[in-house]
Order: structure tokens, then sequence, then C-alpha cells
């Protein structure tokens, strides 16, 4: 499984011009209900072939993170196909009682460790044997891949999961004929999930931060970027710190489930040849018994207004690198159309403003590209460009030129054509993107939780198409200003540092 971090999008339904008309239709083919326990469902029928896509999506990612404890929202992802009580053990008796076991020692270790300069190194090392000898005996109970076996065998594909700053999303496909196998396990996992093998899926988490952040020039300027523009707001980090993975307990991962995994916390949906009537009695079933709660604590942290530009290197021997995120308000804001329209502007493959003068033109980077919200939908986040300089030219080159473009963009108005071609890719650039049961799903999911109406996913369309070149003009004036930046480079590593 991987993090995922994916852009909200503005069209659901290839078909459709997203008029109002359309919408009426479109409605035609939902349906909508809460269980009484506060558990949304949203039902799209579909039924042009016998597949159905089914998504989980709960309405909390790493920005929710407990201090010390970054990377639990990630954990709880790799727990959810561990399987159930029936599914996925040899021996449930048992391996429960090894898992409280595991905890038990891990108690004990840590209140050793935490009485510091006074606790015993000899005590330490033998509880930690302990710990390690009672994880080994709990996995050895383990029916490994029983849980997507079953799923594999029932036809089902597409099996993953993802966590962003804002969000935790399950999905995979079945055949028609067998949503009710997704209803039976899902609703195993959300009432009660079993952290089966948590000690070996934190070092997967260790390894995924290793890999994609620690070992990757890449990973580490975006790091730097979220790390240097945000000093408060927890969305800073979103992998989570090395050391507070390495201290993951089992313990907290079921306490971030109870208080965030709450049926008014999430919605479930289903896209495809189903029987919206079956599915409201399935959901009944299986989904009724689910424990109720209050509804988890917000994100109360605000980020202080940046009053300066802000800057990081990254020393590096690989490819040089530019990064530079501008501040700007959550996607929800009215101005996201607009920063989305000046982005494609900026962005749009070859007719883009950025690759067009950085590459064609003065040659200088081999790739240069933007994206009108960087970190996510949910909170106030990065309008983002980059570049990659091409051999022989500097960061230095590249950002001068990149700053002369933010300049014209404040100044200049885009003229018709190219303000009608970009309209128009982001459009096709929608549509091409949720051709599938699956993509317009993932997409009702994330409107009902970001908007509490999947139904702005049409009226969010008609307002880039409203966009005009003042407004465009007017964020640019508005948003890509010198104390709003943040800019990281990489450099060559000095001759004769230490490696």
């Amino acid at each position: 499984m991987q993090m995922k971090w994916v852009r909200r999008v503005l069209c659901t339904f290839v078909p459709l011009c997203l008029s109002a008309q359309d919408l009426k239709e479109f409605e035609k083919k939902v349906t909508e209900f809460t269980l009484g326990n506060g558990l949304h469902f949203i039902i799209l029928r579909r039924p042009e072939a016998p597949v159905a896509s089914m998504v989980a999506y709960v309405n909390v990612g790493s920005a929710n993170d407990p201090a010390g404890k970054t990377g639990l929202a990630h954990m709880l992802e790799h727990m959810a196909f561990k399987g159930t009580e029936t599914l996925g053990t040899t021996n449930w008796p048992e391996e429960k009682k090894w898992l409280a076991d595991i905890e038990a020692i891990y108690d004990k270790l840590d209140a050793e460790k935490n009485k510091g300069p006074r606790g015993s190194e000899e005590t330490i090392k033998k509880l930690e044997a302990e710990v390690k000898a009672a994880i080994e005996k709990a996995n050895s109970y383990v029916d490994k891949e029983a849980y997507s076996k079953v799923i594999q065998q029932n036809g089902g594909v597409g099996m993953n999961a993802g966590t962003s700053t804002e969000s935790t999303v399950y999905f995979y496909s079945l055949p028609s004929n067998r949503v009710e196998l997704w209803f039976l396990l899902t609703s195993q996992v959300f009432r009660e999930p079993i952290m089966r093998e948590f000690y070996k899926e934190r070092d997967v988490v260790r390894e995924e931060r290793r890999m994609r952040v620690e070992s990757n020039p890449q990973g580490k300027m975006v790091d730097a970027l979220m790390t240097t523009s945000y000093l408060a707001h927890p969305q800073r980090q979103i992998v989570g710190w090395a050391s507070d993975i390495e201290n993951l307990r089992a313990k907290d991962s079921a306490a971030f489930f109870r208080q965030y995994y709450v049926p008014s916390n999430m919605v479930m949906v289903i896209a495809g040849a189903v029987d919206p009537v079956e599915m409201k009695r399935l959901a009944d079933q299986y989904f009724s018994p689910m424990r109720t709660g209050p509804a988890p604590p917000r994100v109360i942290t605000q980020e202080p207004r940046q009053e300066g530009e802000r800057r990081s290197f990254i020393e590096t021997p690989s490819q040089p690198m530019l990064l530079m995120g501008y501040k700007r308000p959550p996607g929800t804001d009215p101005d996201d159309a607009p920063l989305t329209v000046l982005a494609r502007a900026l962005a749009s493959g070859r007719t883009g403003i950025l690759y067009k003068e950085l590459v064609e033109q003065k040659r200088i980077a081999l790739a240069a590209a933007a994206s009108e919200n960087f970190s996510g939908n949910k909170y106030p986040g990065l309008f983002f460009m980059y570049s990659l300089p091409a051999v022989g030219k500097t960061n230095d080159e590249n950002e001068k030129a990149m700053l002369e473009i933010a300049e014209r963009m404040k100044k200049e108005m885009l003229d018709d054509t190219v303000l009608k071609r970009v309209k128009t890719k982001v459009r096709a650039d929608l549509i091409r993107g949720l051709d599938s049961n699956m993509g317009m799903a993932q997409q009702l999911a994330s409107a009902y939780i970001l908007f509490g109406d999947w139904r702005k996913l049409f009226t969010q369309i008609e307002e880039v198409n409203k966009v005009t070149a003042e407004d465009v003009q007017r964020v640019a004036k508005t948003y890509l200003i010198d104390s709003a930046r943040t800019v990281v480079s990489s450099k060559a590593p000095e001759k004769g540092a230490a490696k």
C-alpha cells in the first residue's frame, strides 16, 4: 500500500455536459441514505457492465496525527486488509492472547525507558527480547494474504488504500453479484480492527519513509518544502517523523481508530450495476451494528500569517531541482477556480507558459510545471511551481525566469485564445480521469466530505467556465506575492564535506 495525494477534480460523468439539466438527470442515478448510527451511503447506479466499485472514505489523515505520534493515520491504512477474527488467522484465541502480551510487555519497556538515566539498560534489553519473542509468536498464527485471496477468488480487483493529509481511503471492485462480500468484510474491519502484524507493518512504514524521503532527493525536497512553508499546521509532516514511527504502539492505533473511525466521520460510495434497494438492505444488515461516537476533534491549529519569503537548501549530488510554493486558501474557497485556471495556463503540457519559455525558448530547464494546490484541499495549501535545470544551467537562472513569469501574470491578462484553450483542457483532463466506476466513486466521496454535498462536483465545473482573464490576474496579484513564497533548491555538497 502506498500513501497517495489524490487531488479533487471537478467532473464525474463522461456523457454529461454538466449543465443544470444534466445534474437533474444524474440525480436520478444516485440514491443516498444515512443509517441510524450516522454512516452515509451514496449509491450510483451504472448498469452498463456487471461490476461495481466500492469506496470507504474516512475523514481523517496525517494532519490529525497526535503530536509525537505522526504516522498513526497511515498505520491504520496498513491494518485494514489484515483480516478479521475469522479471516487471516490460524488460531484467533491464541493470537489474541499474544497480541495482548505484546502490549503488556511494551508498557513495561516504555515505562523503563521513560525513567531516563535512572532506567536499567539490562532491564530494557531483557524486555526488548521478550517483546520481540512475543511479536514472533503472535505473527506465527497469521494466515498471510488470506484477506486479499478471498477478494481475488471472488473476482475482486484493484484492492488498495491511501492516506493523505486530509483523508484515508479504502477501495476495490467486485462483480456485481459479489458485492455482499464487501459489506461483510468491510463492516467487520470497521467495527473493530485487529492490530495484526502491527509492529511488522510499523517497520514497513518506516522503510517507506526511508525510501521515499530519506533516500530520495525529490522526496527530501518535498519534505523540506512542507516543513519550511508550515511552522504550526500539522499538514507540514505528511509521512511522519522517523522517531515517531519507530515508537508507535498498537494501542495508540486502536485509540486513534476509536476516535476517528466513527460512522458520522465516514462515507461509503458504491458505483456500478447494483440495486439501490438491495444496497440499503445490506447496509442496514452489516453496518448498522457499528458503534456510534462523538464527532472527532477538528484540527484547530491555524498557520500564522507568513510575513516574508522562506528558503531552504538540500545538499545532493543528484539532478538540481527548484521547488516554489505560495500560500493559498483551501479548495473550498471561491478563488479555487481561477487559481486552477492560472496553474493550467502556466503548465498545460507543452503549451504551458512555463514549459514554452523555460524549456523551449530559453532552454534553461528540462522540465517545468505548476499545480493549483500541492498539499490538498481541506486546509489552506500551496500554489506550486517547479523546474529541473538543464545541463549547465542553474537553479538561480530558473528561479529568475519563473519569478519574471509570475510578475507578468500580475500585469498582463491572458488572451482569449489561451483562456479558452486552458478551460477546454481542464474539462478534457477531468473527464478522461473519470471514465470508470472507481473514479466516480472516489470523487463523489471526496466531494461529499469536503463540501457536504456531492452535487458540488457539477457546480465547480461551472465555476471554472465562468473564470475571466480578470479573475486570473486578480488571484495572481493576491497570492503570488513575495511574503507568501517558500523556495527550496538543491545544491551540490561542498568538496571535502563530511558524508
